[in-house]
């Protein structure tokens, strides 16, 4: 009889239960974890829940040291970790660099392989409640969407396998596997999704669930795999079907993610909406990251501070508050932030360039830590310095006219000098002020989905496909909630627009990376190199500050990063794995 791994489920589960208080006592009153054997888990309820509790743990979120928005044009991780592998273009098949902790093939595939045994063995659980085994059911064919979608978004067509095997029995038909078709797996996962949603309810009555997959979720997610399966990467130019479609009408395909997303849409009307609790734009932005079950959540990862917290303020924070800099937004990024009024901004505008953070979108000012920011209140060595908390990241004459000082928050800080900002910025996103990091870690959740990407999705799917006045609607409300001014434009402007929105309002949410490359625009976005901001100003009152925008890191792209190789340690066990045409 086969040992099944539970004590790392019945590890990952305390701690979900723990953060959802989703567990009682009874759960723990089990015999010694060491006498487990496979077959008892599927004659215990209590071991099922945790086994699918795990599913859940296994699930990465965005709050990591390095985030995925540094192998993008939205910011420079400082400690590197392998990430200038990736944005130099240097991937291979041998090494992803930083990327091979996102596109995981091995670890998806184990989830996976917990799916597809989940669902070979549940109807043989003793439930006296047959709610909760239609309900795991529903959470399992959500988590195998999910799985597939992360593994099909970094390589496009992989082996869908849906049953377990037997490793001494089933060696050939194990080394046989190929991948399948990118359009055989777009098929499946909005098939998952589909018989999720079927499952799963709009919400949960009880606290205890809370965290668990809904039928929101499921949808969602058939709408996000659903507005990629249509975009140009996989469209236009594709070199092989492992990689893309070959064949059939991309506008159809723009119908049935504009469809997918107006089911989210057309949810009961309380289900969902944006959300916009004050009177302020940038608050409001602010918020939704913060704010606990605020509207427009529709799946997060939670987190509880003293049980699994999260580390993003100390990942991120300015050094000049004992913080470890982590992933700073780059000049690419900030510059392009619009002005109030909807105009472009321009470093070449003497006006603007002269007071370059005044006037900006206001998700700039939630999202961006730059020079002269008021932030929080300085740790007791930094406070002896800078009693206000602003954000220094330049070099100022001092008051006496001759002499130079450095910033707190720059590499030659006196609190900390290896920790500073290459950029010249810091991230605000997610950030909670009220936090002090260097000692505490915070409870924001990480948000796989929420109301405004559905929105955006919407938009896209029916601009492109030729239904603008559809996708202007729900494009504008994501605007204006953001403060900016309504858009009427129409055609490749309109596409402009939109193409703005996804970046600067799901900036940071591990979009980016996607987005750019689905529409092509990575072979302009990511060939510029990493840019920063030099600031000589003055503490001096009346003197000016002078910026420069200066190179901090080299970078390159082309079509042959669109999708990651297949990893090599696989082809070597498989010989049957076709290799991306570009690597072969």
């Amino acid at each position: 009889m086969k040992k099944i791994t539970i004590i790392k489920y019945l590890a990952g589960a305390m701690i979900w239960c723990a953060v959802t208080t989703a567990c009682n006592k009874d759960f723990l009153e089990k015999k010694p974890l060491t006498e487990y054997q496979e077959d008892d888990v599927w004659k215990d309820v209590g071991l099922v829940q945790a086994f699918v509790n795990d599913l859940y743990v296994q699930m990465r979120p965005g709050f990591n040291e390095v985030m995925l928005a540094s192998m993008t044009d939205e910011s420079r991780f400082i400690h590197d970790y392998s990430t200038s592998k990736v944005v130099q273009g240097n991937v291979s098949p041998d090494d992803f660099g930083a990327l091979g902790d996102f596109s995981r093939w091995d670890a998806h595939y184990k989830e996976i392989r917990k799916c597809n045994m989940f669902l070979e063995k549940v109807s043989k659980v003793p439930f006296t409640d047959e709610g909760q085994r239609s309900r795991m059911v529903g959470e399992v064919h959500f988590m195998r969407a999910w799985y597939y979608q992360m593994l099909v978004k970094y390589f496009g067509g992989v082996p869908l396998i849906t049953k377990t095997f037997n490793v001494k029995g089933d060696e050939q038909e194990i080394l046989s596997i190929k991948r399948a078709t990118f359009e055989a797996c777009i098929n499946f996962i909005v098939a998952e999704c589909d018989s999720a949603a079927a499952a799963l309810p709009i919400a949960y009555d009880d606290v205890a669930s809370k965290g668990r997959a809904t039928k929101g979720a499921a949808l969602a997610l058939k709408s996000r795999i659903l507005l990629y399966a249509a975009s140009d990467v996989y469209n236009q130019g594709v070199l092989s079907p492992v990689m893309g479609y070959t064949s059939g009408d991309q506008k159809a395909r723009f119908v049935l993610a504009q469809a997918a997303a107006k089911a989210v849409m057309d949810m009961p009307g309380s289900t969902y909406g944006l959300y916009h609790p004050t009177d302020s734009a940038a608050e409001n932005y602010s918020r939704v990251f913060l704010d606990k079950d605020n509207s427009e959540l529709i799946f997060v990862k939670q987190y509880d501070k003293a049980l699994l917290g999260t580390s993003h303020d100390l990942y991120n924070g300015p050094n000049g508050y004992h913080n470890w800099g982590g992933n700073v937004p780059i000049e690419n990024f900030v510059s392009g932030y619009q002005m109030k009024d909807g105009s472009d901004f321009s470093w070449s505008n003497p006006a603007e360039a002269k007071a370059p953070y005044a006037g900006r979108d206001p998700r700039f000012y939630a999202t961006i830590l730059y020079d002269g920011a008021k932030w929080k209140k300085r740790p007791a060595d930094g406070a002896k310095i800078d009693s206000l908390g602003i954000i220094q990241t330049g070099k100022y004459e001092a008051v006496n006219g001759k002499d130079s000082v450095w910033g707190l928050d720059t590499r030659n800080s006196v609190l900390e000098n290896w920790n500073g900002t290459f950029s010249g910025y810091y991230l605000r996103k997610f950030m909670d002020k009220n936090l002090d990091a260097q000692f505490f870690r915070g409870d924001q959740s990480w948000i796989f989905f929420r109301y405004a990407e559905i929105l955006l999705n919407y938009a896209e799917a029916s601009i492109w496909a030729g239904d603008e006045a559809a996708g202007i609607k729900e494009l504008n409300k994501v605007r204006v909630r953001a403060g900016m001014p309504a858009t009427s434009a129409s055609g490749a402007a309109l596409k402009a627009i939109l193409k703005y929105e996804r970046r600067y309002e799901l900036a940071f949410e591990e979009h980016r990376f996607f987005d750019a490359r689905r529409w092509k625009d990575a072979l302009t976005a990511f060939n510029e190199s990493a840019k920063g901001i030099e600031i000589l100003g003055s503490q001096v009152a009346g003197h000016p500050y002078i910026y420069r925008v200066i190179n901090i890191q080299d970078r390159a792209f082309t079509e042959r990063n669109f999708l990651l190789p297949i990893p090599i340690s696989e082809i070597r066990k498989n010989g049957n794995l076709e290799q991306q045409v570009p690597y072969k």
